[in-house]
């Protein structure tokens, strides 16, 4: 375990003590790229924290972010239909609009200028460096990365500090990412003056779920159990999940990934343990174990599926939650802003 991931542990360990004695401190900004639907992964990466920390008292905002879509793609696909879809699928997994401000990346100009400033606190060296920049042009089959995709770091920084989030819930494979962005809040509070806190991650037990291939669950690789799929559908998804030829299930992550993987994925659904479910399939094989993966599963996601439901007949609803979240989005940034600015001696009038 590199020191690097215990130091963000460890604030992890912090953010959850403050979520139980202050937190109204807390100021969480998390986001999803609208490029297709979203799956467990999000769901336990993500998502499940969210709901967690805005129904312990912590103040919300939820990024739509559009503008991201072009980072590592030609084809937009069904922008507009996708954005609903992620406002749909977050409040049908709990997450409250009253309480929350979901908004688009392109409909807030300020949160944007913030990258110009932030640009200039980089290095395209650090850029470069960056493994989930690298991992993420790989996984597209890029291989020459563009502008966009390599300041894709710098785009989520000014995305987090335009509202002065403290805390972000992710996975480990997001960390150098975050770590982007409290690097771009330090430089820039050491250069004009402190403005921006240096947020941390809220890290999910699920720190790196994989696709039912076995390799890094991906939207583009197909292999995921999407939010909205039937029942039947997840069922008939889960049962072509790769195992392997041992019969004994065991739950080793090291040298049987495949497998430890879907004992992790039955233990988020259940609250249990993966070892101690591995001991109960004991030498049922990958037979028992995806069999109870598929009720486990669908059992969690039952009262999500039911929401969206009713969610979708409702258009107009989820325009007006973007339409007030936009609004407001657009009356931080500004102000935000406006500080920056004033902190660089550029405000003349």
């Amino acid at each position: 375990m590199s020191d690097s991931y215990q130091a963000a542990l460890a604030r992890s360990a912090a953010i959850e003590k403050r979520l139980e004695e202050r937190p109204s401190e807390l100021r969480m900004l998390t986001g999803d790229r609208p490029t297709g639907a979203l799956h467990i992964g999000h769901y336990f990466g993500s998502i499940k924290n969210r709901v967690k920390l805005q129904q312990r008292g912590a103040e919300i905002w939820q990024l739509i972010a559009d503008y991201q879509v072009i980072t590592d793609r030609e084809a937009l696909g069904d922008v507009a239909g996708n954005v609903r879809n992620l406002v749909i699928d977050n409040i049908a997994a709990g997450l409250d609009p009253e309480r929350a401000t979901t908004f688009t990346h392109s409909a807030v100009p300020a949160l944007n200028q913030l990258m110009l400033p932030f640009l200039s606190l980089v290095s395209v060296a650090e850029l470069q460096r960056n493994p989930t920049v690298k991992d993420e042009a790989k996984t597209a089959g890029i291989t020459s990365i563009g502008g966009l995709l390599l300041t894709y770091p710098v785009h989520q920084a000014a995305d987090i500090l335009f509202c002065k989030a403290n805390v972000v819930p992710v996975g480990r494979d997001q960390l150098p990412h975050l770590e982007q962005t409290r690097v771009v809040a330090r430089r820039f509070n050491e250069r004009y003056g402190t403005t921006f806190p240096e947020p941390d991650a809220l890290l999910s037990e699920a720190t790196l779920i994989l696709g039912l291939d076995g390799t890094k669950m991906s939207k583009s690789k197909g292999n995921v159990i999407e939010l909205r799929m039937s029942a039947d559908e997840t069922a008939k998804k889960l049962k072509g999940a790769k195992t392997d030829s041992d019969r004994v299930i065991t739950y080793e992550p090291e040298t049987r990934p495949e497998v430890a993987n879907l004992l992790l994925l039955i233990s988020l659904c259940e609250g249990t343990d993966p070892e101690q479910v591995a001991v109960e399939i004991g030498d049922g094989g990958g037979g028992e174990l995806k069999k109870r993966l598929i009720d486990a599963i669908n059992t969690e996601l039952a009262p999500l599926r039911a929401r969206r439901s009713e969610l979708e007949t409702d258009p107009g609803y989820v325009s007006e939650i973007l339409r007030r979240g936009n609004e407001r989005a657009n009356e931080v940034a500004n102000a935000t802003l406006d500080e920056v600015r004033d902190r660089m001696g550029m405000r003349y009038v």
